[in-house]
């Protein structure tokens, strides 16, 4: 927010707009949501599109459930490709600024894509903004207790466990 507050003075002065990119971890749709309303332009979006089918890494079982490989572009592994060496001759550098992980598996793009929107649209409507500037101007990030949270959501009752046949 400290950047996005800098980006808006130095536009105010010389008319230049710098879009500002969230860059790294976007993992669960809210995320999108919570940095554009901090003032992003755009977002990185490399670790939710990798939980999918389409993307190209390994789907494996780990302590019973469904992952998929990750590497974030800093790990070693990415880093091991030539297109971070600027001479072929010299080695990489000698840290690591990404993780080589799992990340929990979510299947299908088309299954989830479409939600992610529809929750980013939702959450734009209930703040009145139309478009990501007017997201910015209008968003009103609030903290809350653990309390609100679960006061806020189903409680005192028993849900319905829809996976399990009843219909009543």
């Amino acid at each position: 927010m400290d950047v996005v507050e800098a980006r808006d003075e130095y536009f105010e002065r010389t008319g230049v707009y710098i879009p500002i990119c969230s860059d790294g971890g976007i993992v669960h749709d809210y995320h999108i949501t919570l940095a554009l309303a901090m003032g992003a332009d755009f977002v990185m979006m490399g670790r939710y599109f990798a939980r999918f089918d389409e993307s190209p890494s390994r789907k494996v079982k780990r302590n019973g459930s469904f992952v998929k490989e990750y590497w974030g572009e800093g790990s070693n592994r990415a880093r091991n490709w030539e297109r971070y060496l600027e001479d072929p001759t010299k080695k990489k550098l000698a840290f690591e600024e990404g993780v080589d992980s799992y990340i929990p598996y979510a299947g299908p793009l088309k299954d989830n894509l479409a939600v992610t929107v529809s929750k980013i649209k939702s959450t734009m409507c209930n703040c009145g903004a139309i478009t990501i500037p007017e997201l910015h101007q209008k968003a009103r990030l609030v903290l809350v207790s653990n309390v609100s949270i679960r006061e806020g959501g189903a409680h005192d009752v028993i849900l319905k466990d829809v996976d399990n046949g009843e219909n009543n």
